[in-house]
């Protein structure tokens, strides 16, 4: 899960890497990075956004 809490846009969840988190971590750090800033996304996270859920 990777995206803005539904609490409120000052919280960004990611996490549920399982197994894969410290392989993940570059990839997350990057989506994170660019959700904070309003930078445009390395890739579409619309499969990993919280509301999916």
């Amino acid at each position: 899960m990777i995206g803005p809490s539904s609490a409120g846009p000052d919280v960004i969840h990611a996490f549920g890497h399982g197994h894969l988190g410290v392989t993940l971590a570059p990839v997350t750090a990057r989506i994170v990075a660019a959700l904070v800033t309003g930078k445009t996304l390395p890739l579409d996270i619309a499969a990993y956004r919280p509301g999916r859920f």
